[in-house]
């Protein structure tokens, strides 16, 4: 569970009512805090809440954090990427507006959006017991990710040691002047696939290199 210290942790109501109705924990049963910044120790349930019973212990961050931003797709697909891209230990989560996006959120919009992302980066975090919460950052033009990041594309050299930040296009494909402004461009396969499935590939190529 994620809590905000785990010296003294105390869950919310709506961790209390996830925890011992929706999991259906039960008293004596041992449950994994974490404060999503490294920090995390074992407690044990009872009488609805949880009490410490190992000690704080603290898992490094890697020293180069990954990276993957994505094409803003549509409907629930962001969310469905932000929640596999958490449970796969990427450390920066960030929605772009490319030149040939479809969906864009305006800025009456975007806040919305985005608090739906990190809920769900939350229980994701917390369903896959990890200790690190990734940052979902607010939305950006490809021409500010992609100096800085590898362009996904087809063709291009794969994935290598070493990389840490992957961009993924709209289903469009990235436009030249895109392509032209990225670092570098990978491929990360030889199928053209949907946004949520390169995301989710390309993470996992990182998360590979990086351990």
């Amino acid at each position: 569970m994620l809590v905000d210290d785990v010296e003294t942790p105390v869950l919310s109501d709506s961790d209390v009512h996830h925890l011992f109705r929706v999991l259906r924990v039960r008293d004596g049963e041992t449950v994994t805090v974490t404060d999503g910044v490294g920090r995390w120790r074992s407690c044990v349930a009872v009488g609805g809440s949880v009490s410490p019973e190992g000690e704080v212990r603290l898992q490094e961050r890697r020293s180069n954090p990954l990276t993957v931003s994505f094409a803003i797709p549509k409907q629930d697909r962001p969310e469905w990427i932000v929640q596999k891209l958490t449970e796969l230990g990427i450390d920066r989560i960030v929605p772009i507006h490319a030149e040939r996006s479809v969906v864009r959120w305006t800025d009456d919009r975007a806040p919305k959006h985005l608090d739906k992302l990190r809920r769900v980066a939350v229980e994701a975090l917390q369903q896959s017991r990890g200790v690190w919460l990734p940052e979902v950052a607010d939305p950006m033009t490809s021409f500010e990710v992609l100096p800085a990041a590898a362009a996904a594309e087809p063709g291009a050299r794969p994935i290598g040691a070493g990389e840490t930040s992957v961009a993924i296009g709209p289903e469009g494909g990235w436009s030249e002047a895109e392509l032209d402004a990225a670092a570098t461009a990978v491929s990360i396969g030889s199928t053209v696939l949907r946004v949520e499935t390169a995301a989710v590939v390309a993470a996992a190529h990182l998360v590979m290199h990086a351990e």
